[in-house]
C-alpha cells in the first residue's frame, strides 16, 4: 500500500486526525517511535487544535520536511533556507490542488466555532474531505523527498 493511501486510511480505521495522519506515514523513515510521533502531532488537527488555521495535514508535512534534512548540531540553521523554499513548494502544490491550506476554507467551516464544528460532523466532512487532503499531501511529499520509499 502506497503512503498516501495508508496516511488517508489511518484517518478512517484509526481515528487519527489529518497531522497525525500524515507523520504516521513516514514514522518508519524518518526513525519515529510511532507513539512519540502521534503524541507530538495531537494538538494540530482541525487547523492546530480546532482553531480552523493550517490544515494539520500541511502542518505534519512541515514537520516531515524538516525532519528530513540533516543537522548539524554546530550550526542548526544551515538548512533553514533550504526548508523553507521547500515549504513554500509544498504549499504551491497543495494550493494548486484544494486552493487552500486553511482549514476554514478547505471544510468550508469555521472549527473554531460551536456551529462549525456541529457542521463538519454531521455533514460528515472530517471523512469524506480530510482523507484526501492527507492523501494530496502526503503524495506531494513522496514527488518532492524522491528517496522516500512508497
Amino acid at each position: 500500500m502506497k503512503k498516501s493511501e495508508f496516511a488517508a486510511a489511518c484517518m478512517v480505521s484509526q481515528k487519527t486526525n489529518c497531522a497525525q495522519s500524515v507523520i504516521n506515514a513516514f514514522c518508519e523513515e524518518l526513525g519515529l517511535d510511532r507513539t512519540w510521533a502521534l503524541k507530538l502531532t495531537l494538538g494540530f488537527g482541525g487547523g492546530m487544535g480546532h482553531t480552523s488555521g493550517t490544515c494539520g495535514a500541511v502542518t505534519a508535512s512541515y514537520m516531515v520536511l524538516g525532519l528530513q534534512q540533516p543537522l548539524d548540531p554546530e550550526n542548526p540553521k544551515a538548512r533553514r533556507e533550504e526548508v523553507y523554499a521547500m515549504i513554500r513548494e509544498f504549499n504551491r502544490r497543495f494550493l494548486k490542488l484544494h486552493g487552500s491550506i486553511n482549514c476554514t476554507e478547505l471544510l468550508g467551516h469555521d472549527l473554531s466555532t460551536p456551529e462549525g464544528e456541529v457542521a463538519v460532523r454531521e455533514k460528515g466532512l472530517s471523512v469524506s474531505l480530510c482523507p484526501r487532503f492527507v492523501k494530496n499531501a502526503v503524495e506531494i511529499l513522496e514527488d518532492m523527498l524522491p528517496g522516500s520509499k512508497k
